[in-house]
């Protein structure tokens, strides 16, 4: 493409995965990480995750509202480091998840964010269904409470028996559940990985196609997925060019490509385009954000005007 990709995207990047150490929100470095994604200006988007600290939430607070970057929020790693389930068959577990992800909502608003993301929880084949009716039960629930504050609520895209084994799930079956979810709410949508995709065994285009009413964001980044006796197998989401992943330049593209042909370049309005990048042991996190930068402005050169 001869035009910028930030005409048509708000390219970012996840901080949490980024530099690891955030995702349990006590990571005492996490102010100095977040100054090196903001004096970046290839970056038009950051997403944050919780917090803990009140004094740092604000100053992160302000360091967003001075670089005038765009703000996603990611509830996932309350869910993840607590092993708390949205869609719990049992409602006290339930409770307790959508409760964490109600306080998500507000950091969210206080470090300006217009939404709040989050993922199903895992599931057992007997209890699917009830699990199916909860998750509707929990994500209207902060789908009503973010209205009130004029805010979205979008749920990733996850593996059903990989790695996080959640829910949600199959294309398919997110699409019924985007369905359900828009016929009552229209601060739902969903937000997809690349690399996610490999491990749905599903494809770049039947995802966004069977998806594409209630696609909100992107991620993209690699997995390894193919061979469980491999290193890194699961969802770890490795540097590009990393031995046995599923994604590169040329992955990269086809998923360039396919938004495109199903009409997501959007100049008026862009999506959020974020990496979905994090060091493998002891990686150098600066080094493998620069590695995703090089292979997206390299699929993105060599995508077709």
């Amino acid at each position: 493409m001869r035009e910028s990709i930030h005409k048509y995207f708000k390219v970012g990047l996840i901080a949490f995965m980024a530099y690891p150490t955030m995702m349990r929100g006590d990571d005492p470095n996490t102010v100095d990480n977040i100054k090196k994604i903001i004096y970046d200006d290839y970056f038009d988007a950051v997403e944050i995750n919780w917090i803990k600290d009140p004094g740092v939430r604000a100053e992160v607070a302000r360091l967003f509202e001075v670089s005038h970057i765009n703000v996603c929020y990611g509830g996932q790693p309350r869910l993840l480091t607590t092993g708390m389930n949205a869609n719990a068959v049992d409602e006290d577990d339930r409770k307790k998840a959508e409760a964490t992800l109600m306080e998500a909502i507000d950091e969210a608003e206080t470090l300006g964010s217009g939404g709040m993301a989050f993922l199903s929880g895992k599931w057992e084949e007997a209890t699917k269904d009830q699990a199916y009716g909860q998750l509707l039960k929990t994500t209207r629930n902060l789908c009503d409470y973010a209205k009130t504050k004029g805010m979205m609520v979008e749920l990733e895209v996850f593996d059903y028996d990989i790695a996080k084994a959640s829910l949600i799930g199959p294309a398919p079956l997110a699409a019924r559940f985007a369905a359900d979810m828009r016929t009552t709410h229209d601060n739902f949508g969903l937000l997809i990985d690349l690399s996610h995709i490999p491990m749905t065994y599903e494809t770049p285009e039947f995802v966004v196609r069977a998806l594409r009413p209630y696609l909100t964001h992107f991620h993209i980044g690699n997995t390894v997925c193919a061979d469980p006796a491999v290193e890194g197998y699961g969802d770890e989401h490795q540097r590009f060019g990393f031995p046995g992943g599923a994604n590169d330049t040329r992955e990269v593209l086809d998923f360039l490509r396919v938004l495109k042909n199903e009409g997501f370049f959007n100049a008026q309005d862009p999506y959020v385009l974020s990496f979905e990048v994090k060091p493998w042991k002891d990686e150098d996190p600066d080094a493998v954000i620069a590695n995703a930068k090089r292979v997206l402005n390299r699929a993105w050169a060599l995508l077709e005007d």
